[in-house]
């Protein structure tokens, strides 16, 4: 018989076990939750609601949009902030094991930490000192240049530097700005949007959140200005503490949020956003640059990955400049870092066919072990 169509008198029979098992799983879930107290009194009422439909045997599609919307705001980090390792010396560690060169970006990061260390000691001596001053808010970065040169992963290791999870939203062709402010619950196809899924994902109130290629969002002006507003929302530090996802329809603090942004150009930016943002510029690498990137990061990282070691394979010094330059120009580092490990994989070959290691390249054979065509020998 249809649960929609029977008659009240019968339905308690009627109204399967597993829908109220399934509702009171719900306001359990609700209960022992950290949301804050407003949104889950207000979500409680919903949840109350269906309860008393469904004793009445009133089971419909409802069910489903709050079991869906409680799920999404119990996943949110409501109060979860992870601590900041605000060792300078280490973070310079890290970065520097990573990422050559890059001292401006590198020099930011610590400024902003040593002032975190200030705060919390002076905090420790004067409790008071939190209540009297505002917190400090981190910066926002806006890392500029050509694709390669170590945008988006400079941001992971300032992420790991501090001790602080990572998450990255890319805005490349992004069609419509409900994609970063979420989708109301009422509608199709309603959900959260990726500010809120990042938080998410990252289980932390406070992670790094790299928002990738801002200046792609759109081709469409009009919506590309709405993209920038949200943006300017999202980024200022005056708004961000109340920032509104559409879908769970309640404020969320994004003021703890270190936010790191990518573009490959400046055009298609706001004006008011751009004054939001610490402009940082990427320049090209040299291929002096290049030369100490490939020996003392790409290749030990391509030896370990593919199960070699540098008693399998030797690279004369003369083979590098062959390996750096590629055909026409490359601001970044990926057709060197392509042209090591196709490289590496030609010598793993030979290996497992028998050729006797070490393995020497030389500008004789490298031809053997890199194809002309990906950009070795222009």
């Amino acid at each position: 018989m249809d649960l929609h169509t029977a008659q009240p008198q019968n339905t308690t029979q009627l109204v399967p076990d597993e829908i109220i098992s399934e509702i009171v799983q719900l306001q359990n879930k609700l209960t022992s939750s950290k949301v804050p107290v407003e949104l889950k009194e207000e979500t409680m009422r919903s949840v109350n609601r269906l309860r008393r439909m469904a004793k009445w045997g009133n089971y419909s599609s409802e069910f489903e949009t709050v079991y869906k919307y409680v799920d999404w705001v119990t996943r949110i980090p409501w109060g979860q902030i992870t601590e900041d390792n605000l060792d300078i010396q280490n973070a310079r560690k890290i970065m520097d094991s990573t990422h050559y060169g890059m001292d401006t970006v590198k020099n930011l990061i610590l400024d902003y930490l040593s002032v975190m260390q200030l705060k919390k000691i002076r905090t420790n001596r004067d409790p008071s000192y939190v209540q009297k001053e505002e917190n400090v808010n981190s910066p926002v970065l806006l890392f500029v240049g050509l694709q390669g040169v170590g945008k988006t992963s400079i941001a992971q290791s300032i992420a790991t530097s501090m001790g602080r999870q990572f998450a990255r939203i890319s805005l490349g062709a992004i069609g419509d700005v409900r994609t970063l402010r979420g989708v109301p619950r009422y509608e199709i196809d309603s959900e959260p949007g990726q500010i809120a899924k990042a938080l998410i994902r990252t289980q932390s109130m406070n992670p790094v959140i790299l928002i990738d290629e801002i200046e792609k969002a759109s081709v469409n002006k009009g919506l590309l200005n709405d993209v920038m507003a949200v943006l300017l929302e999202i980024l200022d530090p005056e708004q961000n503490s109340n920032f509104i996802d559409h879908y769970i329809d309640y404020p969320i603090d994004l003021s703890k949020v270190f936010f790191i942004c990518t573009a490959n150009n400046l055009g298609g930016l706001s004006t008011a956003l751009l004054d939001r943002l610490e402009v940082i510029r990427f320049t090209s690498y040299n291929d002096e640059d290049k030369k100490v990137i490939a020996t003392k990061y790409i290749l030990p990282v391509a030896l370990s990955k593919m199960g070699l070691n540098k008693e399998y394979v030797e690279i004369s010094e003369e083979v590098w400049p062959l390996i750096i330059r590629p055909v026409g120009f490359d601001a970044g580092i990926r057709q060197l870092e392509r042209n090591i490990y196709t490289l590496l994989r030609s010598v793993a070959r030979e290996i497992i066919e028998g050729k006797p290691v070490p393995i020497v390249i030389t500008p004789e054979n490298l031809k053997e072990y890199v194809l002309p065509d990906q950009g070795p020998l222009s």
